[in-house]
């Protein structure tokens, strides 16, 4: 049985509340009135910034003349499948909104990410995830820290699955180089992503140093496009204290000629794999060389 994803199912019925509302002719302050509520709810809730309860369907049916059973059902049925936990359920409360980006991504069919300091998301060993997220939020919990670990690398499998999403990792130079972890930790990263970067629906490039400046290299982003009809392409955005949502059109086609120049910038994927391979041979190099000393050290 295929999963719910509450976050489509909620947006596909703030899309169906809209256009019944517009094809009624009514305003948004006189559907509130007839509603009892602020119009600042029926905003929300035709922007999927919040839930819709069945009670509220029932009585926006009612308001907009709206009398086809199936139609009825259909919406009901939205809502219903709207506030169910989805991938809340799989991977637990992440914190933030990062169960709405895990909605958002598992409908991708097209995932482009782009970081400037570390390895992109789907590409990480679970000792790379611990310490990174451990590094950028030191005061998180060891449950916190657990589950959101747990749910990285559970993500991965989507590119293995049978029907994956195209998915292009964008990473500046630095990220190679960054040491997150201890050096054996940076040896089986790199070697991951070598693995991964054979996938056929994924592809590695590496933005070098000696390009200098360009496009986004002080904004690390993500371009989903996705199976919602209501939202095809998104640009998550992940800031300290939260996570935001561009859609858009003006916005995305700006992120749209990023994610070209950035490629245009970056070595092509054979030449980035071949960079990843050199660093993680010097990463290996420091291994073998503390492996040596501590021998030395112990006779």
């Amino acid at each position: 049985m295929a999963r719910t994803n509450p976050t489509l199912r909620r947006r596909q019925l703030a899309g169906r509340l809209r256009d019944m509302r517009h094809a009624s002719g009514m305003t948004v302050e006189q559907v509130a009135q007839e509603l009892l509520c602020s119009p600042a709810k029926i905003s929300r809730m035709e922007t999927g910034q919040r839930g819709v309860n069945q009670r509220d369907v029932r009585d926006l049916c009612r308001i907009y003349g709206v009398t086809d059973d199936r139609t009825v059902s259909e919406l009901m049925a939205l809502a219903r499948e709207a506030r169910m936990p989805g991938l809340r359920q799989e991977y637990g409360d992440l914190g933030g909104n990062l169960n709405t980006y895990l909605d958002f991504e598992d409908a991708a069919t097209s995932i482009s990410e782009f970081q400037t300091a570390f390895i992109p998301s789907l590409l990480q060993t679970e000792d790379y995830a611990r310490a990174l997220i451990r590094g950028m939020r030191p005061l998180i919990s060891p449950e916190m820290l657990d589950r959101r670990v747990d749910a990285r690398i559970k993500r991965q499998s989507r590119l293995m699955a049978s029907d994956p999403p195209t998915y292009w990792a964008l990473m500046d130079e630095a990220a190679l180089l960054r040491r997150v972890g201890n050096a054996e930790t940076m040896r089986a990263q790199l070697d991951r992503v070598l693995e991964l970067g054979d996938l056929p629906r994924v592809t590695v490039q590496v933005i070098p140093f000696r390009g200098g400046a360009y496009m986004c290299s002080d904004n690390p982003f993500v371009f989903l496009r996705t199976r919602d009809p209501t939202a095809p392409r998104v640009v998550y955005l992940e800031l300290l204290t939260r996570g935001e949502y561009l859609e858009k059109p003006e916005e995305l086609a700006v992120y749209e000629e990023a994610i070209d120049r950035i490629r245009a910038a970056a070595l092509s994927p054979g030449e980035s794999l071949e960079r990843i391979a050199l660093a993680r041979d010097e990463f290996a190099t420091q291994v073998t060389g503390r492996t040596s000393a501590a021998s030395e050290t112990l006779s």
